[in-house]
């Protein structure tokens, strides 16, 4: 297994520790976690934590094509794991963050479906010898998906300190594109997707 593909691996593998980080019951246990308070705005160190955790897997998304398309090391396990990974890591975040209510649903819903959707079309055109590469709504899709993961575990810090929801403003342009990256992958494909045998 090359580099890229560990990289890919070690990000899979970072998910479910992110989630027991997350949602660990530290006061059962004794465990008190401290708060900062910056202005007016509480930012608990779990989330620092967290988002630390969560900067280095995205770190990872970003090195292992870099490096793959440098040294020429794209491989099949790469080209389907690579995606896979990257909506396991966000989804994962944006589950999390709608468990405590601290998101909407509704954006989470749409993006999920949209990615549903998206595979599903990939899969039918790979049955019809097609590769289906990342467009740029896609790949600008993930830049704010990760955008508004990273300034929702800041509690939307320093745009909080002017009553400034720019966290929620990210997250739902990122459902709209994922809706539009969405619709252009639909659009591409819908000749095999109707087609008749």
């Amino acid at each position: 297994m090359n580099l890229p593909n560990r990289l890919t691996v070690l990000r899979i593998v970072m998910i479910p520790l992110i989630v027991l980080i997350y949602i660990f019951p530290y006061a059962q246990f004794g465990i008190y976690l401290p708060v900062l308070r910056i202005g007016t705005v509480n930012l608990p160190v779990l989330n620092l934590i967290v988002l630390v955790i969560y900067l280095i897997a995205a770190f990872t998304d970003m090195l292992d094509g870099k490096i793959a398309r440098k040294y020429h090391l794209q491989t099949t396990f790469c080209k389907f794991a690579d995606p896979i990974a990257d909506k396991m890591l966000t989804t994962t975040m944006f589950l999390l963050f709608t468990g405590r209510g601290i998101i909407p649903a509704v954006p989470v819903i749409l993006m999920v479906c949209r990615d549903i959707i998206v595979d599903g079309c990939r899969m039918i055109a790979a049955g019809n010898g097609k590769v289906v590469s990342a467009q740029m709504l896609g790949k600008l899709k993930t830049v704010l998906q990760m955008t508004a993961i990273a300034l929702i575990l800041l509690n939307n810090l320093p745009f909080e300190l002017w009553r400034l929801p720019v966290s929620m403003v990210v997250l739902w342009f990122a459902a709209f594109i994922s809706l539009a990256s969405g619709y252009s992958y639909f659009s591409q494909l819908k000749d095999d997707i109707f087609e008749s045998k």
